[in-house]
């Protein structure tokens, strides 16, 4: 299968033929699994003070006194003296069943079923109804995957980049992120989490020679380097589809990047 090849100006300029991968009859499943054991990676430890509410002199008087046989502070003529302590359920007590930091988090997955899931997500991008599946707005574009010369990894800053993408028939797709931005309240606000962005274009590059700066400018609009591909810049929340722009060296480098796969999917 081949595709056309698209210059800075967003004209064709010639073609190239993609790897086999692209061919694959894409298992959604095998992406979703792989998401969310890759994500689990990224996940920190977190648990609560081990003597958090235990910090008394609380103890049960036993039967007999006509009162509950919760464990009481000691003393006397003090706030604290009498009140229950010590235990769950009561006024600065312990919690029932707090979050362990020991609890292990961490999934794994087999590197060959990892490397599937890679090419599985690989060819998910040149699949149209996989990609307008995630929300994408590509009507204007006229090939999937669409894949640029090498002079794009050059762009350094935002306003060429989004004039770019402009001309590649993404001007809806940028509306639409535009659009989609909402501020968070509560929590996540006040832990710096202040607004949600929709996921964009995902470009795919051999060597950044700037782009990576540019697309830090550009809202939903993610870069990264072949090597370094993942399922989770693919398949954002575990579906796979996401609108992705390719370099031409970065086409030709995927089977470096899955060097064992050609055995793995028979191609």
């Amino acid at each position: 299968m081949s595709l056309p090849v698209f210059d800075l100006e967003g004209k064709e300029v010639g073609k190239i033929e993609l790897p086999k991968v692209f061919s694959l009859n894409v298992r959604e499943d095998l992406i979703e699994r792989a998401f969310w054991i890759l994500f689990t990676h990224r996940l920190q430890p977190k648990g609560t003070d081990p003597l958090a509410g235990e910090r008394t002199s609380a103890e049960s008087r036993g039967t007999g006194l006509g009162i509950a046989r919760l464990a009481r502070v000691k003393g006397e003529r003090h706030p604290r003296a009498g009140q229950a302590a010590g235990v769950a359920g009561v006024v600065k007590g312990r919690i029932a069943h707090p979050p362990k930091a020991e609890k292990v988090i961490r999934k794994e997955i087999n590197k060959k079923e990892r490397l599937l899931a890679l090419a599985h997500a690989i060819a998910a991008t040149s699949k149209r109804d996989l990609v307008k599946k995630r929300g994408h707005r590509i009507d204007n574009v006229k090939a999937l995957p669409i894949v640029v010369t090498d002079e794009i990894q050059k762009v350094k800053k935002a306003k060429e980049l989004a004039s770019l993408l402009e001309k590649l028939g993404l001007k809806e797709e940028m509306e639409r992120i535009k659009k989609g931005i909402k501020r968070t309240s509560g929590t996540s606000r006040r832990r710096g989490r202040t607004k949600k962005v929709p996921k964009g274009p995902l470009l795919v590059i051999k060597e950044d020679e700037g782009i990576v700066k540019a697309c830090g400018s550009l809202a939903g609009v993610d870069c990264v380097k072949v090597k370094d591909l993942s399922v989770l810049d693919l398949a954002p929340g575990g579906k796979g589809g996401r609108l992705t722009i390719w370099s031409e060296s970065a086409i030709k480098n995927i089977n470096e990047k899955i060097y064992k796969l050609p055995a793995l999917i028979g191609v």
